[in-house]
């Protein structure tokens, strides 16, 4: 079963209101569109320019994860999806070490454009570590001053092995921590991972893989053996049909359907709407 929050008179309103908008009502689950890679990326493929990515797949998803910049520049303000503001960083792919990230955007300015969600990387085993796990204690504390929860991606370092005692060890310290919402990868024995996470899981979709079954197998495990959701980007937008792309992962998510039958959802899909595949000015190669 998904996890639910349990109404509370020890979370606030504005908490409870907040993590309503991101885990659908009736089956409690999520799925999250991330487009936040830029911020350490630079312009990665196919979401060059993050407006004409975002504006097709915004009616098929529950939330967006994304930086104040792309929110400001790309997403229409009369939009009714809710945000996951990404407010960590400080790093780039050119830099010594991406673990050193620190607090990118204050609670204030996250208030100011509406944020339903604070998204931060933790680097659990980095040489960065203390620095990360600290800045997770405090906009923990800033979030339950404001009635914001906090989303902690346990971010995996080349050198870490993916495995459950690597990924349960992350999550757990993450919600000892105060998150409220763990992002982070599928493994083997997984529900090891989120039996022993005391918030809600949801799963990193990770790199584009070559084919699109093998992602919703992804969507499917990972939802059997516990997950809450998942908050998946470059496996949807970097996909030839990105619209029949993220409906797929969606009929697993909330509509319970297995492998076969949400490929045969793509199938069907993708040729529908083939103006939705990928907009010209984003058809770049690779």
């Amino acid at each position: 079963m998904p996890f639910s929050y349990p109404r509370s008179s020890t979370m606030d309103w504005g908490m409870q209101n907040r993590l309503s908008r991101i885990f659908a009502e009736g089956d409690s689950r999520c799925l999250m569109l991330a487009v936040d890679h830029g911020y350490f990326l630079g312009p990665t493929y196919r979401l060059e320019i993050p407006k004409e990515t975002i504006q097709p797949l915004l009616p098929y998803t529950d939330s967006l994860m994304l930086t104040r910049g792309v929110l400001r520049t790309s997403v229409d303000p009369k939009t009714n999806v809710p945000i996951v503001l990404r407010v960590s960083g400080g790093s780039s792919i050119l830099g010594e070490d991406l673990s050193n990230e620190t607090i990118t955007t204050s609670i204030e300015e996250a208030l100011r454009i509406n944020a339903t969600c604070l998204a931060m990387s933790i680097f659990v085993g980095s040489k960065y570590e203390h620095q990360t796990l600290r800045n997770l204690s405090k906009l923990v504390d800033k979030g339950e001053r404001y009635g914001i929860p906090i989303l902690a991606v346990t971010a995996v370092g080349r050198e870490m092995t993916r495995d459950y005692k690597y990924l349960g060890l992350a999550c757990r310290i993450a919600a000892e921590l105060g998150a409220h919402i763990v992002k982070t990868y599928y493994c083997d024995e997984f529900e090891k991972v989120v039996d022993g996470c005391p918030v809600p899981v949801i799963i990193a979709g990770g790199k584009k893989v070559s084919n699109e079954k093998d992602v919703l197998k992804l969507t499917y495990e990972s939802i059997s053996k516990g997950a809450a959701g998942v908050d998946m980007g470059r496996n949807i937008w970097q996909s030839d049909y990105p619209v029949a792309m993220i409906q797929a992962v969606r009929s697993v998510v909330h509509q319970g359907l297995d492998v076969n039958q949400a490929y045969e959802k793509f199938l069907s899909l993708k040729h529908e709407n083939i103006e939705d595949v990928i907009p010209t000015s984003i058809k770049s190669t690779k």
